[in-house]
């Protein structure tokens, strides 16, 4: 099943299991073989949602914009994070609490997507459009496979929704003007 909501709730799954993988582990050599692939695939699985999820949820659901300005927020946090933890040597404390940082922050990301923007997707997305988003994240995944290309900077929540919104057409204002030119002569 390619249904981008199951994409995205399988990566959620896999998060958690990496997280608490990282419970059991105590060497840095070892903190950092499980912690690397789970960086990359947290950049991965941001920048997706932004390219594939996000764009198709402004213009079908009913709080989108509000959801989606609040994922985007996540997403910095998460990436800030993840970017604090590479610069730290694993195992060390400004690692852990980074590392620790991204956990918190993620957690509370899975949790509001899964309850808000996945449900209010379902409901107004129908399944044909959530294989065909999904077979996009599985290709741009692909494409990018180990964060390959992504850009891991901070993307402005506000500026993000207003582009998506003005390219499908939602947030456009329209010309209510009776089309007879102004008051005042010329």
């Amino acid at each position: 099943m390619t249904d981008i909501t199951s994409l995205i709730l399988d990566d959620h799954d896999r998060f958690r299991r990496a997280f608490a993988e990282l419970d059991d582990l105590a060497s840095p050599d070892e903190l950092a073989q499980a912690w690397e692939p789970l960086a990359a695939l947290l950049d991965l699985h941001a920048a997706a949602e932004e390219a594939v999820f996000y764009p198709e949820l402004i213009q079908r659901g009913t709080d989108a914009e509000d959801e989606t300005l609040d994922a985007v927020g996540d997403h910095n946090d998460i990436r800030d994070a993840v970017a604090e933890a590479r610069r730290h040597p694993a195992g060390s404390p400004p690692w852990h609490a980074a590392v620790r940082q991204a956990r918190t922050a993620n957690s509370e990301h899975m949790a509001e997507e899964e309850d808000d923007a996945l449900a209010d997707f379902r409901r107004h997305a129908d399944p044909g459009l959530r294989e065909e988003l999904g077979r996009k994240f599985l290709a741009f995944k692909a494409e990018h496979e180990d964060g390959r290309g992504i850009d891991t900077g901070d993307v402005d929540p506000e500026r993000y929704v207003a582009e998506h919104e003005q390219q499908t057409g939602k947030d456009t204002p329209e010309d209510v003007s009776l089309g007879i030119g102004g008051l005042k002569e010329q």
